[in-house]
């Protein structure tokens, strides 16, 4: 069964990016993508994608790592992992023996790297490498040992590992070689060094050209008369032996180097069938990874290009597979267009960081549309899509491909993918998002499930549009009509609306840190007149977002709370508890609780 096949009744997160047909040659018809995602819990993990066309990826195992990091590195993490096709059809990867989570190691001291071999990439044999403990003479003021990579030097007919080394007293970064043993469990020799970049260099990828010219892309800089830097990017330098001397052409290849956007974990691949290279790289701080491409590995497009994916990677690196081993690697970890699970109790997700809950009923189907935190114990809001959830009996779910992400707003600036809920209108699907200081958005779908696309092309509402454009967050869950609420429970963000026996209850985020207050009205317009709070501080979360639905005969409150192990005020997660009303229609408070409403449906 080939991926075409297995993907034909998918939909994935939509991106818009120019077509890159990449015909397929004989022994290769996709290519795997080797890549880790970010600090999070078990996010320093090799995890797996494929491809067709080296633009639409999916991840494997439901974006679960294919290999518990503890069980293979000395720190309990890995970072950066580059895969190479061996020369004797096996498999190798070579990756940063760290894990930045760790409160005595963070990111300080990390001397090692993790060697990994397979003959069929699924079974996995691995040995460690820590300089300043096995070559400890010359190397035992290691302090970083960064993003190994391999290749085969044909010359001795070995592997060559190189990789970016920094010692404990000196700022200076500099590239390293050893050749792996016959057996790839450990180097042959003391490193050496490859390559001494003079402003310094990280994230190292060789690759070699058409002409046999070998070009070495890594992640560099200029410096000014004093040492300080001025401008980073990608470079390269080019060589015509593998082990040099390397020629320095001080240029910048990507189209991010005269802006102030982050750019790091360039890697290089072939397009199968072709004459064509795909440099990717990793906008780390914008959640991006993007591309250009090369016919000679000298000249490259200017305009980026973006992949679409249903995973969010750091630092990574592609091979090509062939039809039996795309069936492989599918048949072990299957990509899945969906994903379910099990909910019992609070939070009912726990796979992912989840906030913002706006749910929605269409027959005996609950849809509950959500914000995503990246990473557990994030310092701030880092939210780059929305995701999409279904239930019919509150304990069976089923996660959706992502629906939208920020990046299908193109006018958007701040990159942040905010509050959202969807209305259904003439058989179509709008959702109304915030993109926080960049306006509310728009996108529109056929299908509840997506993909959405943007429906007008530019903000629906800017903070200029707004009562209060003071804020730069104004633009969260912005007002059309301004309504009065009382000073004694006063508005903070959140509002949701919802009707009742006639009335309309209007919910809502009040006071820092926020409870959940509500007013009601007769008339949708208002007054509304305030009754008072429902939900205390969470004390685990200083935000709360209420959503109330009805399902099934049953009043549903929901909302997000910190309650996951690494969670807190910047990683949530979507709770949910019964409401009810007294026989004045009244909201009856709504303690948090573990058992929310499990069992609830079973009865």
């Amino acid at each position: 069964m080939t991926i075409r096949k297995f993907l034909l009744a998918t939909v994935m997160c939509s991106l818009t990016l120019s077509t890159l047909q990449a015909q397929t040659s004989g022994s290769f018809s996709g290519y795997l993508f080797a890549y880790f995602e970010g600090r999070g819990e078990n996010q320093e993990a090799l995890r797996f994608a494929i491809s067709d066309d080296a633009i639409n990826w999916h991840a494997l195992n439901s974006n679960k790592p294919i290999i518990a990091s503890d069980s293979i590195s000395e720190s309990g993490g890995i970072r950066d992992p580059h895969i190479l096709r061996g020369e004797q059809g096996e498999y190798l990867i070579v990756a940063t023996d760290m894990h930045t989570r760790d409160p005595k190691q963070g990111w300080k001291e990390n001397p090692g790297v993790v060697l990994l071999r397979s003959t069929d990439l699924i079974h996995w044999t691995h040995a460690r490498v820590n300089l300043a403990k096995k070559f400890s003479r010359h190397f035992a003021d290691a302090y970083w040992v960064w993003a190994p990579q391999t290749i085969y030097d044909r010359k001795v007919k070995k592997y060559m590992i190189y990789f970016t080394l920094k010692r404990r007293n000196s700022d200076a970064l500099v590239t390293y070689y050893a050749y792996a043993n016959r057996d790839f469990t450990a180097f042959e020799s003391e490193p050496k060094v490859l390559f001494r970049a003079k402003y310094g260099c990280i994230d190292n990828d060789i690759v070699e050209g058409p002409d046999g010219t070998w070009h070495m892309f890594y992640k560099g800089n200029t410096k000014d008369a004093e040492g300080k830097e001025i401008k980073n990017g990608i470079q390269q330098a080019t060589a015509k032996r593998l082990r040099g001397p390397w020629k320095e052409d001080f240029q910048y290849i990507d189209a991010y180097a005269n802006v102030k956007t982050g750019v790091e974990g360039s890697s290089v691949f072939k397009l199968n069938g072709q004459e064509k290279w795909v440099l990717m790289y990793d906008l780390y701080s914008s959640g991006r990874y993007e591309f250009q491409t090369s016919t000679d590995l000298n000249h490259f497009t200017e305009q980026p290009q973006s992949f679409t994916k249903d995973f969010f990677p750091r630092h990574g690196s592609v091979i090509s597979l062939t039809e039996a081993e795309m069936q492989r690697v599918q048949e072990q970890w299957g990509y899945v267009a969906t994903y379910h699970f099990e909910s019992h109790g609070n939070p009912i997700i726990r796979h992912i960081y989840t906030a913002d809950p706006a749910a929605m009923v269409e027959n005996d189907t609950l849809w509950l549309f959500t914000g995503h935190d990246m990473e557990g114990r994030q310092k701030g809001y880092v939210m780059r899509d929305w995701q999409l959830f279904s239930t019919t009996d509150m304990t069976h779910w089923t996660q959706h491909p992502c629906p939208l992400t920020v990046f299908d707003f193109k006018w958007t600036t701040s990159k942040q993918a905010y509050a959202g809920h969807v209305a259904k209108r003439n058989d179509k699907y709008y959702f109304y998002v915030s993109t926080n200081g960049s306006g509310i958005g728009v996108a529109v779908s056929d299908k509840i499930t997506g993909p959405y696309k943007d429906a007008i092309g530019k903000p629906l509402l800017t903070r200029q549009d707004c009562f209060d454009s003071k804020h730069g967050w104004c633009c969260i869950d912005s007002d059309i009509h301004r309504i009065a609420i009382s000073t004694e429970h006063p508005f903070e963000e959140a509002p949701w609306l919802h009707k009742y026996q006639g009335r309309y209850y209007l919910t809502y985020a009040s006071g820092w840190p926020e409870k959940i207050a509500y007013a009601i009205a007769d008339n949708v317009m208002g007054p509304y007149k305030t009754q008072g709070v429902i939900s205390e501080i969470a004390g685990n979360s200083n935000t709360t977002h209420p959503a109330i639905v009805q399902y099934k005969g049953q009043w549903l409150f929901f909302s997000h709370n910190g309650g996951l192990p690494e969670g807190g005020s910047f990683s949530r997660s979507v709770v949910c508890e019964p409401l009810y009303n007294n026989a004045d229609g009244s909201i009856r408070n709504i303690p948090p609780t573990t058992k929310g409403i499990c069992g609830l449906f079973n009865k």
